[in-house]
């Protein structure tokens, strides 16, 4: 008999009442905005209300750098979360919500997987309360403005050719990534060139998630830069009139939505930026709610450790004031096969055959990448664990591979099964990160406020992504003296390149060494409150494949979900 679909397991799952859910985090129903059965939004209001509850032990789960195909992050933090009810604890989990983009593209949903997953699974990875459509709305409420703002006299002095506002829309299209605007009549606006982007790009995303209050929001949108003058001064969303607006858009949105597990362990699901341009975390908000909501708050940080878990160091902790206990990396075998470089894994395509073959040694010469990522943990002063995440077809001779290799560097390290067995399948890593949390922590950030944007770009490029050293384009060295001398120069910087290396070209796996970071552009997401230096080509509206999954997602005749993975 074959393994469940995900959306099979999600439909079988039997829910509690999100009140019990609330109850449970120390939530009462006047705080709860029900939106149908199966999720609700919290009003901001809880965060005060929780003040005096203890606060939970803050755990972040990140990985090896993974292949095309994904490593199980969210299914970890999932399982981890389950499995603390297994090991007597309480925990609350706070993960981004999925973008319809992947969700409709290669990647599928993004609710974990197996019997470690957030249900129902069709709400979560299909509008959910609208918060998406809303951060969609804002922004391009604001694109509107600055052509308007354009038409009517340009009052401003904003250069057509440096606007750096575009649209948005939560679709894979990249028919759309570049567009003329205004042609027609001269009524119809002025004529220039722009693009979309992808939702989850948008820097109004990243303002809802590092916001920690709707009073903070409405004053990080005023700082938005939507382009600048031909003397490189910067035109904000103030001077253009509109924040107003796109605050009220955005007020429903910065509630956080209150969901379940499998298990009916509580899930704080809030804001989603993207993972390679933003700095890929969920909302501040969420994590300000859920710090006081059980023995642990476990959140997910996009991608691998250089990325996801460096920028929710560096920027969502310097945002929050809330510092980590511990951290999770994981790790399989088949990412770390991938990493000895003698493999070549392609979203959409099975797995090599040869790399189901059992071979240590290869685990062993990819886990120069585990090496590097844990390292990239601790050098923030955190408690790194080893998550292994057991796939079929893995020989136990390579998941003792990943033991030895976390024996090596000192830190623990959890064979977890919970894809297949839910949280129990997770209780020994449960037990490891308890432990590691409860060890002194000496969470230190990389880089402080007042260095330049150079020392910070070079900083992270140097030490976490293990480069000799950053070469700019002249346009990039241009945008950090303008940014500079605007006054942007005390933002931490969230650093755009590909998620399949530590270094910034894709085919270089392992840790690579002997190599430079090279900057070709740089901008700066002002009302976020990051500069965001760009490595290499990085496409902020992605395209469909050649079979994506939209051509198979369905209703049957019963008006179910089918398909949807």
């Amino acid at each position: 008999m074959s393994f469940p679909s995900d959306l099979e397991i999600a439909q079988r799952a039997s829910l509690k009442p999100l009140g019990d859910i609330a109850a449970e985090m120390g939530i009462g129903p006047h705080l709860l905005e029900p939106h149908g059965d199966d999720v609700a939004k919290i009003r901001l209001e809880a965060i005060d209300e929780l003040a005096d509850r203890p606060r939970a032990k803050y755990v972040v789960v990140s990985a090896v750098t993974p292949t095309p195909l994904g490593e199980g992050k969210t299914t970890t933090t999932v399982g981890l979360g389950q499995a603390m009810r297994h090991v007597g604890r309480t925990a609350t989990i706070a993960i981004r919500q999925p973008s319809m983009g992947p969700t409709f593209g290669i990647k599928g949903g993004a609710a974990g997987g197996g019997y470690s997953q957030v249900v129902p699974m069709e709400i979560l990875n299909l509008h959910l309360t609208g918060d998406f459509h809303a951060v969609t709305a804002a922004h391009n409420l604001l694109s509107a403005l600055v052509d308007n703002h354009l038409h009517q006299g340009n009052a401003t002095g904003l250069d057509l050719n440096a606007i750096t506002w575009r649209r948005v829309l939560d679709v894979n299209d990249r028919a759309l990534r570049n567009i003329v605007v205004g042609l027609g009549s001269r009524m119809d606006g002025v004529t220039r060139q722009t693009g979309f982007d992808i939702t989850a790009a948008s820097e109004v995303m990243a303002v809802l998630a590092l916001s920690t209050s709707l009073i903070e929001l409405r004053q990080r949108l005023d700082r938005i830069v939507v382009g600048y003058t031909p003397a490189g001064d910067a035109v904000t969303a103030k001077d253009i009139g509109g924040a107003g607006s796109m605050a009220v858009m955005l007020r429903d949105a910065m509630k956080p939505n209150l969901m379940q597990t499998y298990e009916n362990t509580p899930v704080l699901v809030h804001a989603g930026p993207f993972g390679n341009i933003a700095h890929g975390n969920s909302s501040v908000i969420a994590d300000m709610i859920g710090i006081r909501g059980g023995d642990f708050l476990i959140t997910e940080a996009g991608f691998g450790a250089d990325m996801g878990a460096e920028r929710f160091f560096n920027i969502k902790c310097r945002t929050s004031g809330l510092t980590p206990d511990a951290a999770v990396v994981v790790a399989t075998v088949r990412a770390l096969k991938a990493h000895s470089g003698r493999h070549r894994v392609v979203a959409g395509k099975p797995i090599p055959e040869a790399m189901l073959a059992e071979n240590p040694d290869e685990v062993h010469i990819g886990g120069a990448n585990l090496r590097k990522q844990v390292e990239n943990i601790r050098m923030h002063g955190v408690t790194p664990v080893v998550a292994i995440n057991a796939f079929p077809g893995d020989h136990e001779s390579e998941h003792q591979a990943i033991r030895d290799i976390a024996a090596e560097l000192g830190v623990r390290a959890a064979v977890c099964t919970h894809f297949t067995d839910g949280g129990a399948g997770a209780t020994e890593l449960a037990e490891a990160v308890a432990e590691a949390a409860d060890e002194p922590s000496e969470f230190a950030l990389l880089y402080p406020d007042d260095a330049s944007l150079r020392t910070k770009i070079e900083t992270v490029g140097t030490r976490v992504y293990g480069a000799d050293g950053v070469d700019y384009s002249p346009a990039a060295a241009r945008q950090l003296d303008t940014y500079e001398r605007n006054g942007f120069g005390r933002l931490p910087v969230c650093i755009a390149k590909t998620h399949l290396s530590i270094s910034s070209d894709a085919t270089l796996k392992g840790a690579p060494t002997g190599w430079r970071l090279p900057v070709r552009e740089v901008r700066a997401s002002v009302g976020a409150g990051f500069v965001y230096p760009i490595c290499g080509e990085m496409q902020t509206m992605p395209g469909l494949g050649a079979s994506p999954a939209a051509q198979r997602v369905d209703i049957d005749d019963h008006g179910q979900i089918v398909g949807l993975s």
